[in-house]
């Protein structure tokens, strides 16, 4: 199954779990059942139906490009959620 890496920024409805394995198809099928398993997750990722603009995610190491919540995974894939810091 694909496994999805939460850093800690991310963690408060994964109750601090880092590494959650999931049952998905796709990049988009993930989210959702992340969000199925740990309500209010999305919402720290997503706005509407895109990847929040200060959230990057990675498939493999990857940079996944912008709209392509549609890729497939396979059974041994990560995905990593990295949160963009921002200051001034």
């Amino acid at each position: 199954m694909p496994t999805v890496i939460v850093p800690p920024p991310y963690q408060g409805p994964t109750r601090a779990v880092g590494r959650v394995e999931v049952a998905a198809g796709s990049v988009r099928d993930c989210l959702d059942e992340l969000e199925a398993r740990f309500p209010g997750f999305r919402a720290q990722v997503m706005a509407g139906d895109a990847v929040h603009r200060f959230v990057k995610l990675f498939v493999n190491g990857e940079l996944l490009a912008g709209p392509d919540l549609e890729r497939k995974l396979e059974g041994s894939d990560e995905i990593e959620i990295v949160a963009a810091i921002a200051g001034g």
